[in-house]
């Protein structure tokens, strides 16, 4: 199953979809112009059924196959929101939101699977029921989960959920995937530090936040190099500093720190928490402050379950002629993690070829990668739920 000539065929139609994603990008759930579009494209393609605002603003379209009887259900998704990134593609079809862009590529992964179900509305070469997923607000809002607690998986009775992403630097249209993790859990974090302010001509008369705040900057890197198995991933950044003064001369009373931490095993996501709450709070005794630390869990890790990587990866070896098995996971957060928590699944990358990187203002998704990626989205449906012979 090389990729299917029919989308070939389609590819200007799809690449016009794409384009007008593109130009017309939405942040998190204000994707209504999308989502309408989405919607209007699935019924003309004469699906069974679509249903709008799942999970707020999602999309769900239904196609069923060539038996009478709901037989295995596959879900496919693709996301459709945007980023608040500034555009300098200098693309006929940039952005026509002021500091709004598609830096993801979630235009693409959009009108792959549009060009997906128009396929098998057109065909219906399986035995079973697919399940287009379009959602909101992958970039931070939690639509993944959002649609879940919608019902997503039990209102259609989807048994597995599958997925997919561009990734810059492979080449456009191969495919890569792993077994466990893929993505990491996306954690953030809020450290308040106070002291007592005063003038910085007197420190001895002030506690000095700024001086305990880098301290402690430093101090959490040990956590990784020295609470962390060094055989286990584990990150944590911090990315913001603020104080609550401006002027030169004075020590300010209050310091806020912000930042991410990133794990790719839960006890490892355990130990990051604990460990940014007990350094911060104990170095800033140390010093005669305190500081008080939220931490917010984000995305769960993105697991890809054993017997659907097999599956993922077979379709895209059928479709490109090889696929990248060992691949290593990457420490950004996806909510895909959401659905693949609640039934069994995969998530996949496709080539995106040597283009700037996801989340950069000179990102643009590849067009070409369009046929690879329809036929794997088509494909896992066909080879999931075959026709008898």
């Amino acid at each position: 199953m090389p990729v299917k000539n029919r989308f070939a065929e389609l590819l200007p139609e799809i690449t016009a979809w794409r384009r007008d994603f593109h130009e017309h990008p939405e942040l998190q759930y204000e994707v209504h112009r999308t989502a309408g579009k989405v919607a209007e494209l699935l019924r003309s393609f004469g699906l069974d059924d679509v249903v709008e605002g799942v999970g707020r603003t999602g999309v769900v379209g239904v196609i069923k196959g060539r038996s009478d009887t709901q037989g295995r259900v596959i879900g496919l998704r693709a996301d459709m929101d945007a980023l608040p990134i500034k555009e300098i593609t200098g693309a006929e079809y940039a952005s026509k939101t002021p500091g709004v862009m598609h830096a993801c590529g979630h235009d693409g992964h959009t009108a792959m699977l549009l060009g997906a179900a128009r396929y098998l509305a057109e065909t219906r070469n399986f035995d079973g029921t697919a399940i287009m997923i379009f959602q909101p607000a992958e970039e931070g809002g939690g639509g993944g989960l959002a649609m879940i607690e919608d019902g997503l998986a039990e209102r259609w009775g989807i048994q597995e959920f599958y997925g997919m992403h561009n990734m810059p630097g492979y080449p456009t249209g191969s495919f890569a995937i792993r077994e466990g993790a893929m993505m990491a859990a996306a954690d953030q974090f809020d450290i308040v530090v106070t002291g007592k302010g005063g003038h910085a001509a007197k420190p001895h008369e002030a506690v000095d936040t700024t001086l305990v705040a880098a301290q402690i900057v430093v101090a959490l890197q040990s956590i990784v190099s020295r609470n962390i198995d060094p055989l286990k991933s584990g990150v944590v950044s911090v990315c913001v500093v603020q104080t609550d003064s401006p002027a030169h001369n004075v020590i300010p009373q209050v310091v806020v720190m912000k930042g991410t931490a990133r794990s790719l095993d839960p006890k490892v996501r355990d130990q990051l928490e604990e460990g940014i709450q007990r350094v911060a709070s104990n170095v800033a005794a140390a010093f005669g402050a305190t500081a008080e630390v939220d931490y917010q869990r984000g995305y769960p890790v993105t697991m890809n379950h054993p017997d659907a990587t097999v599956h993922a990866a077979k379709v895209a070896r059928e479709v490109a002629g090889d696929v990248d098995m060992d691949m290593m996971p990457l420490m950004a957060g996806e909510d895909f993690s959401y659905m693949l928590n609640t039934r069994p699944g995969a998530y996949i990358f496709v080539g995106n070829g040597d283009t700037a990187m996801v989340h950069h203002p000179a990102y643009d998704f590849d067009d070409n990668a369009i046929p690879a990626g329809s036929s794997w989205y088509a494909g896992m449906v066909e080879a999931r739920m075959p026709v008898p012979a």
